[in-house]
């Protein structure tokens, strides 16, 4: 079915609870009651309809920020429009590792874990930051390599790449370099890095199997692949894997741990592991469920979301 024979005229208020936004700018739950935003939604988002709200989405976050504002996108934030505070991304990095970083880039990590302090990264290695955002980990992987290395970051929002330019000149970074693309078509030529990072951003995209075979392209044998990223415990209902707020909320297209662990073989990786560092309590995603829910079906997606949802590290390599 097409977006346009999908299309909910104002008098189909009861499929109501089957929608999806369209067009991006009306992913809110406030969408749900304008026909002209919402489609039908059978089935997950359409890659298409994906990349235009995460792009919207983190625009409107680093607006957000840029006005002082303490946003969030895996979730919900206290940013104007975004509304609550998000339990994903808080508390993820030491005052000693944020010391002497700009602000704005540690406000705008939008992450669910702290890659480059697991990642055991070298000095003179190259690094590439699958989804950079305002920049945080590429300018704290940029200080472990060191003066010989260098750290790429990245993004298909012009927004972040902006802020993530501005804060590594504030940062005095010499040794990074943010590239504009998408994470399903690297645009770094094979064999070109040696350890490959990402916050909380491959769960976004809807071919996670290309973004694993790109990884594994630009990385050189031997090379390590060392993300945070969010996993699913236990399959997820229908109503929340069609919720187009908790897909770009980091929730709805994330995998299950038996997923990720066969796509990354199914890329060429080898030795993977997959280590949870934090499980969402029912207290945790509740206030997800109410921003994705607007008040409807609140207890439904909490019940879905207890305990189903984890922070993960994964680790993997190319063969030699």
């Amino acid at each position: 079915m097409s977006a346009t024979d999908a299309t909910v005229t104002a008098n189909t208020s009861a499929n109501v609870d089957a929608k999806a936004c369209n067009p991006p700018e009306c992913c809110t739950p406030e969408c749900r009651d304008n026909p002209e935003c919402c489609t039908d939604a059978a089935s997950p988002p359409a890659t298409d309809t994906v990349r235009e709200t995460v792009k919207a989405r983190y625009g409107q976050a680093v607006q957000a920020v840029i006005q002082g504002a303490t946003s969030s996108c895996c979730g919900a934030s206290s940013g104007p429009g975004i509304g609550g505070t998000d339990p994903i991304t808080r508390n993820l990095y030491s005052a000693d590792q944020t010391d002497g970083l700009p602000g704005d880039a540690v406000l705008a990590s939008f992450g669910c874990g702290n890659p480059t302090a697991l990642a055991e990264l070298r000095a003179g290695e190259i690094v590439l930051d699958l989804g950079a955002g305002g920049g945080i980990d590429v300018l704290l992987s940029a200080k472990r390599v060191g003066p010989t290395g260098k750290a790429y970051g990245l993004d298909m929002t012009d927004e972040m790449l902006d802020l993530a330019r501005r804060n590594a000149t504030a940062a005095g970074a010499t040794n990074v370099e943010f590239l504009k693309g998408d994470i399903e078509a690297i645009p770094l030529p094979d064999a070109s890095v040696d350890v490959i990072i990402s916050n909380c951003v491959i769960n976004l995209s809807t071919d996670k199997d290309r973004v694993l075979r790109e990884a594994c392209r630009v990385l050189r044998p031997g090379g390590r692949f060392a993300v945070s990223d969010i996993v699913i415990r236990r399959a997820l209902s229908e109503p929340v894997k069609r919720s187009m707020f908790l897909w770009t909320g980091c929730i709805s297209g994330a995998l299950e741990e038996h997923e990720y662990r066969a796509k990354l073989e199914a890329a060429g990786f080898t030795g993977v592991e997959v280590d949870p560092t934090r499980i969402y309590s029912r207290d945790d995603t509740a206030e997800m469920a109410k921003a994705a829910e607007s008040d409807r079906d609140v207890e439904a997606t909490l019940a879905a979301l207890d305990g189903a949802v984890m922070s993960a590290f994964i680790r993997a390599q190319k063969p030699v």
